[in-house]
């Protein structure tokens, strides 16, 4: 175990707490979704990884380690219509 894992407990399928270590997220690389609502808007959409952790002990059936990633969504509103804005005049 390297300086940058630390050990965690967090619930478990069952929500039993199981241990699992905090894996520090060397690389990252998050892509933007697009797109265009039936109203006009249109909208981009990202999840970004925010924390990492190994399951211990715990495996696939190919014998991967089990992985628990934590995202948060981001979105960002690019155009929206000058109708649906506040204050317009419809």
């Amino acid at each position: 175990m390297s300086n940058s894992e630390r050990k965690v407990t967090i619930p478990g399928p069952d929500g039993k707490p199981v241990q699992g270590t905090d894996m520090e997220i060397e690389e990252s690389s998050e892509k933007w979704s697009e797109m265009k609502l039936h109203d006009g808007t249109r909208i981009r959409v990202k999840s970004v990884v925010t924390q990492v952790i190994r399951m211990d002990g715990a495996y696939d059936n190919e014998g991967n380690p089990v992985y628990v990633v934590k995202t948060s969504p981001v979105i960002s509103v690019i155009s929206t219509p000058d109708f649906l804005k506040r204050g317009s005049s419809k």
